[in-house]
C-alpha cells in the first residue's frame, strides 16, 4: 500500500503511542483501513478493510481480559467476573482506549467519512482498537498482544471497582423487590437523544409505577442499570460497595 507523507508520519507517530513496532507493517495497515476507505479502492486486492482483525481481535481481547481478571480476583464467581469483562470491554471501554492513543488520526478513512466526527466515531475507533490487537497478536505473539492490553486493562477494572459499576444493580433491586409480593418493577424508557452512533437512553425504574430511580447510559441495559442504581439509595442500598 502506498501512503502519502502524512499518513506514513501518522503510521509512525501512532507505534511510537502503541509502544509497538510493526514487524510486518502491512497489518497495521490493514488495523487501520475503515471499510470506506477499502471500498474506494475496490479494485486493489492489496487494500483490505480492518473488519477480519476486528474479528479476531475481539476474542484475543477477551482472553487476555478473562485470563487477567480470572487470576486477579480468585474468589469470585462466574457472574461477577463476567460482568466485569464485560463492562471492559464493552464498546464505550474500547474507544476511550482508542481515544487516548490517538487511533482517530492515523485511520484511513474514504471521503464521505473523513471528518473530524468521523475519526471520533465511537464504532470506528472501537473497531480500529479491537483490530489492533489482533495485528499484534499475528505479528508478535499473545505476550505482546497482553502487554499492548494489559495497561488499559488494569486501569478500567480499577475504576470500575473503585466506583462499583460492574455490580447487577437491576438483578440486587430485584431480589430486593420480590420480598414483597405482589409488588411489580418495571423500566420505562422515557426519552433518547444525540446521533445514532452515539445515542443516551434516560430510563425510569417504577415500582407499582412510582418512579423510585432515574438512569442514563449510552444503551437501554445500561440506562436500566444506572436507574436500578439510583433506585437503590430509595431502600438504603444494602449491598457492599466496590464489589464485582
Amino acid at each position: 500500500m502506498k501512503l502519502t507523507n502524512c499518513e506514513y508520519d501518522n503510521f509512525e507517530k501512532l507505534q511510537e503511542r502503541m509502544g509497538y513496532q510493526f514487524r510486518d507493517p502491512s497489518l497495521l495497515y490493514e488495523a487501520l483501513t475503515h471499510s470506506s476507505y477499502a471500498h474506494e479502492y475496490k479494485g486493489n486486492p492489496a487494500i483490505s478493510c480492518n473488519e477480519r482483525l476486528e474479528f479476531l481481535g475481539d476474542s484475543v481481547l477477551s482472553l487476555i481480559t478473562s485470563n487477567h481478571i480470572y487470576k486477579k480476583f480468585p474468589k469470585e464467581a462466574e457472574g461477577s467476573l463476567s460482568r466485569l469483562r464485560a463492562f471492559v470491554v464493552r464498546d464505550t471501554a474500547l474507544a476511550d482506549y482508542a481515544r487516548s492513543l490517538r487511533v482517530g488520526q492515523a485511520l484511513l478513512l474514504g471521503h464521505g467519512e473523513d471528518t473530524p466526527e468521523g475519526r471520533d466515531k465511537k464504532s470506528t475507533l472501537e473497531n480500529a482498537f479491537e483490530a489492533l490487537v489482533a495485528a499484534i497478536f499475528l505479528d508478535g505473539g499473545y505476550n505482546e498482544a497482553e502487554r499492548f492490553v494489559l495497561p488499559f486493562i488494569r486501569d478500567k477494572v480499577d475504576a470500575a471497582l473503585s466506583k462499583g459499576e460492574t455490580r447487577d444493580y437491576k438483578t440486587i433491586l430485584q431480589q430486593i423487590v420480590q420480598q414483597c409480593h405482589g409488588d411489580r418493577l418495571e423500566y420505562v424508557l422515557v426519552s433518547e437523544y444525540g446521533p445514532d452512533h452515539d445515542k443516551t437512553y434516560e430510563m425510569e425504574a417504577r415500582l407499582n409505577r412510582n418512579v423510585i430511580g432515574k438512569g442514563s447510559g449510552h444503551s437501554k441495559k445500561q440506562a436500566e442499570q444506572s436507574a436500578a442504581a439510583d433506585a437503590l439509595h430509595w431502600f438504603g442500598d444494602p449491598t457492599p460497595n466496590g464489589k464485582a
